[in-house]
């Protein structure tokens, strides 16, 4: 009995290695947490890793990289993302030096995947940030890159330590405010400042070639109004069909007739209201946002476009039927959470207009 005993301490104890093992191999070598404050001087090279892909998740990314420039204004930032458009995200942002742009379904193009990995671990960061508190590919980045402090958020979804953990527990829920947090938190500063919004940074002559645009757009149909952009695309149960949006407009166009509507066309190039109004289409997302940022005003579902125009600083109104507002609204601004949830189309449409009217719109 005994030497059964010792056999099976022996077995644990190998299974316990080959398990740190494989632990070490998947996500480098274990770090010391400190219980000091993240430091706000020698952080000169900086890498986020941030694997989501969709339009809103990237856009939503922007408030911390304006955090990161105001904390650490001569360091540079490199971005690991799967976003194929973040060069039109990211930009125009000067401290942003490398994208490292994984590809959208990693199973698919594992030499892509390896090349990028292995350009990732070339690089030594003083600090690298995983900004997500659920996705663990995010974190495996984190712990794979080189890096002398690594921040991230204390979560049952997350394995692997790093230098500064903060609990998810104490985070808001907006998504573009939970990774601001995350760094004044690490740094010990005020929580209760005002967070940043997204921004895509047009510049000047961007806004120009989009006032210009709308005007074309609207030609002789031009009456003075404002302007409101309506897109009426969003995906899975967030999608508001046409039986939702013809109330909605009939309402909004009673009780606001001092706007007018123009409507953003989704990718396909179709329109969803019959197109009763002046339109706009666009596949580049900088001259859409162009085009948004002329408008008074914009209005859709919860969507990726919702996010773009909050980045192209124009006073969004964000009607939220199904999905979080409190985690994806609109914040900031003149913008604004609609909660639909338990309104009818007319309702909200009335609702937006009030909304609009406070504004002094």
């Amino acid at each position: 009995m005994l030497k059964l005993l010792r056999s099976s301490t022996r077995v644990n104890d190998q299974r316990r290695r080959a398990a740190q093992s494989l632990m070490r191999l998947l996500f480098g070598k274990p770090v010391t947490q400190s219980n000091e404050p993240l430091p706000t001087t020698g952080i000169y090279r900086i890498l986020v890793c941030h694997y989501s892909h969709t339009l809103g998740n990237a856009l939503l990314l922007t408030p911390l990289i304006q955090e990161l420039e105001a904390t650490y204004p001569g360091a540079t930032i490199d971005i690991v993302t799967r976003s194929q458009i973040a060069d039109a995200i990211y930009g125009r942002y000067f401290s942003v030096d490398r994208l490292f742009k994984l590809p959208s379904h990693s199973a698919r193009h594992p030499r892509t995947l390896m090349r990028q990995w292995r350009a990732i671990r070339k690089n030594h960061y003083d600090l690298v940030i995983d900004p997500d508190p659920q996705s663990q590919t995010g974190r495996l980045l984190l712990l794979r890159a080189q890096g002398t402090y690594k921040l991230g958020f204390d979560s049952p979804k997350k394995s692997g330590n790093v230098t500064h953990a903060v609990p998810v527990a104490d985070a808001p829920t907006s998504k573009g405010k939970r990774p601001v947090f995350l760094l004044r938190a690490a740094l010990g500063k005020p929580l209760d400042a005002p967070y940043p919004v997204p921004d895509i940074r047009l510049n000047d002559e961007e806004r120009s070639q989009g006032r210009e645009a709308l005007q074309r757009v609207l030609g002789t149909k031009g009456n003075g109004k404002r302007i409101i952009g309506v897109f009426a695309n969003a995906t899975g149960p967030k999608l508001l069909r046409k039986d939702w949006w013809t109330p909605f407009l009939e309402a909004f166009e009673a009780a606001a007739p001092a706007y007018q509507c123009v409507e953003v066309i989704p990718a396909f190039g179709r329109s969803l209201l019959d197109s009763r109004y002046p339109a706009y289409f666009s596949n580049d997302l900088r001259k859409l946002a162009s085009v948004l940022s002329a408008l008074d005003a914009y209005t859709s579902a919860d969507c990726g476009i919702m996010h773009l125009s909050c980045a192209s600083r124009t006073p969004t109104l964000g009607i939220f039927n199904t999905t979080s507002a409190e985690e994806w609204g609109p914040y900031g601004g003149h913008n604004h959470i609609v909660y639909g949830y338990d309104l009818t189309p007319a309702d909200v449409g009335r609702k937006l207009a009030a909304m609009l009217a406070a504004d002094g719109g």
